[in-house]
């Protein structure tokens, strides 16, 4: 009979495919329990897993089963996402647990698209989410999202942040006419984040998903100096020019101790919709490539699809138009990479600990 430290250890060992590492690499909580000729575990994991939970669950029932030679196993799978570490001394978003930045450097690699997918698999897996338009200049999410509501302010100060597929959003978009150039130095830019970040009434974000404009300018620099950012990931074509400047946010992000989880890689091949021709237009391997180059994962390559694009446009992106394709299931992956890997980061634990204030009698 294996003891409970060999059995947690058996399971510490399962491998998540999509999240490219193990139970015990993700800090996964495991608790063991052996009565008699019955086993009894249950794993909380740090990241959502709606639907992977069930496949995990049932994996491990069977191999622990065979592991242990127990016919009574049980299994149970849940999450619990909390509040991670962000650079020191900036102070956290109210009801925001983690905010998770998206960045490229350069413009044209599919940025948006990527980042309001991955905020609606990060929905998908069983996370509250929101996502922010940080580009004043050329917002899109209120197109990708498929609404032109305009927010409420209910007190006068604060704003409801847009309701669209379940996901919380804000953007200057939601805020001024479609066609309304935005004609802004970097101070007015920096305000126009603090603000939408700060006053909007985000309500209960376990992840808040932040899509950035291209480049390393003011609000990049804003964001990275002043709003309490999880983690990054890089979106990049297999391009050279486009790795050139990935590498640029890449950098970024390194001198303000903001960790990188990793490197998406968009637009990495082209299959015919006619013959089945597959193409690297792009070239091919420039995303793994800077992974290996900086040490750090490939989340995952997306293809060049005009489904994609389409989808966007309609207001309605791939993962919610179509749930079941391919795509979807590529962002769902990158989502968990992403998640898991947030997970592995330090507990911040200055929100366990309540204010304290002298006064003098």
């Amino acid at each position: 009979m294996l003891s409970v430290s060999e059995i947690k250890q058996i399971i510490q060992n399962y491998e998540d495919i999509a999240a490219q590492m193990t139970l015990g690499e993700s800090k996964a909580i495991i608790s063991v329990n052996l009565e008699g000729d019955k086993l009894i575990v249950a794993v909380t994991l740090g990241y959502p897993a709606k639907g992977f939970a069930e496949t995990l669950q049932t994996e491990l029932t069977t191999l622990l089963q065979k592991e242990t030679a127990l016919t009574d196993v049980s299994v149970t799978v849940d999450w619990k996402i909390i509040k991670h570490k962000v650079q020191p001394g900036i102070q956290g978003i109210k009801n925001v647990k983690n905010i998770i930045a998206v960045a490229s450097g350069k413009g044209g690699v599919g940025k948006s698209t990527t980042s309001v997918n991955l905020a609606l698999a990060l929905s998908a897996s069983g996370a509250n989410v929101g996502i922010l338009d940080a580009d004043i200049y050329g917002p899109s999410q209120p197109q990708m999202l498929g609404t032109n509501e305009r927010p409420e302010s209910p007190d006068g100060k604060t704003i409801e942040p847009i309701l669209s597929h379940g996901l919380q959003s804000m953007s200057i978009g939601f805020l001024i006419d479609a066609e309304q150039p935005m004609i802004w130095r970097g101070p007015m830019l920096t305000q126009a984040l603090d603000q939408m970040l700060n006053d909007t009434n985000w309500s209960d974000i376990d992840y808040l998903v932040i899509d950035l404009p291209p480049g390393t300018g003011d609000i990049q620099l804003s964001l990275s100096q002043k709003v309490p950012v999880s983690g990054a990931v890089i979106v990049t074509t297999p391009q050279d020019i486009s790795l050139l400047d990935a590498r640029k946010a890449l950098k970024m992000f390194e001198k303000v101790n903001v960790p990188v989880f990793g490197i998406i890689e968009n637009m990495s091949t082209h299959i015919c919709s006619q013959c089945g021709h597959e193409e690297h237009i792009f070239g091919a391997g420039g995303g793994d490539k800077m992974a290996k180059e900086y040490d750090l994962d490939l989340l995952g390559s997306l293809p060049l699809d005009i489904k994609i694009r389409e989808d966007a446009d309609q207001g309605k992106p791939t993962v919610i138009a179509d749930p079941e394709s391919t795509i979807s299931f590529a962002y769902r992956t990158i989502a968990q990479g992403v998640a898991a890997r947030l997970a592995q980061q330090a507990k911040a634990f200055s929100t366990a600990f309540p204010d304290i204030v002298v006064k003098n009698d």
